[in-house]
């Protein structure tokens, strides 16, 4: 009886005391922790846009390499969830993704099992900070049942922080190596001008109307020699470098009509050559630095220029090649001026 009675006080103490540990517990719990990664907001979002991006910077995979994973859903959105069971530090539960907001936020629901185990909001929270973001990684919920009372005793924030902060790091170390990669191979940005260009006389060969775009090259390289024996013949001086003063370009049946030219001082009769006159007017225009792999690219930035701005190409397109195969061997010190003719849309 009296080992019962001992008993009997023990368990009433205990419960004493986890009533007062409850009692004076916080019925709800928020730890964070943040880090500056230099990289825009929309570039870190692409590594914790889903289940896959997030578990490449997990700090808990390095605890246990063998752990079980499973998925439920479909990645990257809501109802989306991960499963994982593996050694007694990474314990067993799930994670399933309960919110999406496009570069600001992405909210987890986490349940941890086991007689520690608990159910968690878990959010990675980004500010744009102009070239630089700041992540925030939370993890809050309320106090329940023994938790409440073991939350006395157990600092999650000593505890479940460093983590966080390793994690966190990870995630850094991602995607500004990525982004740094990115920038390292994106193009450069194609600057397009504006202003007033004079009437020009141009001098040349002209191709066939329907000329395809696989012979392109070969037209050059047959009519380019030509131009300049006609021009030298007649003891005229080219006013400019080489010319493509481009007519018609059509990307569906890949043809084009052109005249490889110079331009001249006016309208001349020159033997084997044809001349047309470029009037004046306002002309946008952008330089290209490299082979003739980037004209593509150039032709577009203007492209796009022209329809931001509501104008439209008015007659031709030209081509100037200030700097080409004729004088320069190396390809990376080509320079090529590419001129639209505009007019307001109508």
């Amino acid at each position: 009886m009296k080992a019962i009675k001992t008993i009997l006080i023990v368990v009433v103490a205990l419960l004493g005391i986890g009533g007062v540990m409850y009692a004076i517990a916080d019925d709800t719990y928020r730890m964070e922790r943040s880090i500056v990664i230099h990289a825009p907001v929309e570039a870190v979002y692409a590594h914790a846009n889903s289940l896959a991006a997030m578990d490449k910077w997990s700090p808990w995979n390095e605890l246990d390499t063998t752990m079980k994973k499973s998925m439920e859903g479909t990645d990257g959105t809501i109802g989306a969830k991960a499963m994982w069971e593996g050694n007694s530090e990474v314990g067993k539960g799930s994670q399933e993704i309960v919110a999406l907001e496009v570069n600001k936020r992405v909210g987890l629901d986490l349940v941890i099992e086991g007689f520690m185990g608990g159910k968690s909001k878990v959010d990675l929270e980004l500010t744009s900070l102009g070239d630089s973001t700041k992540a925030l990684w939370v993890m809050h919920g309320d106090n329940e049942g023994l938790g409440r009372v073991m939350s006395v005793l157990f600092n999650m924030d000593k505890f479940v922080g460093p983590h966080f902060e390793k994690g966190l790091g990870y995630l850094k170390g991602q995607v500004e190596k990525a982004h740094g990669e990115a920038m390292a191979n994106a193009p450069a940005a194609i600057e397009v001008m504006s202003g007033e260009r004079p009437a020009t006389v141009y001098a040349g060969i002209k191709s066939d109307p329907k000329l395809p775009h696989a012979d392109l090259e070969k037209f050059y390289m047959e009519n380019t020699p030509k131009v300049y024996e006609a021009l030298g013949k007649a003891g005229v001086t080219p006013a400019g470098p080489l010319c493509g003063l481009y007519y018609d370009w059509d990307m569906e049946n890949k043809t084009a009509s052109l005249m490889v030219c110079v331009p001249v001082a006016d309208k001349t009769k020159i033997n084997g050559l044809e001349t047309d006159e470029v009037s004046a007017g306002k002309a946008y225009w952008t330089t290209m630095r490299g082979g003739y792999s980037g004209s593509f690219a150039a032709h577009t930035a203007v492209d796009e220029k022209l329809s931001s701005d509501g104008m439209v190409i008015s007659g031709s397109v030209l081509e100037e090649y200030v700097v080409g195969q004729g004088t320069e061997t190396d390809s990376t010190k080509w320079v090529t001026n590419i001129v639209y003719m505009v007019k307001p849309k109508s």
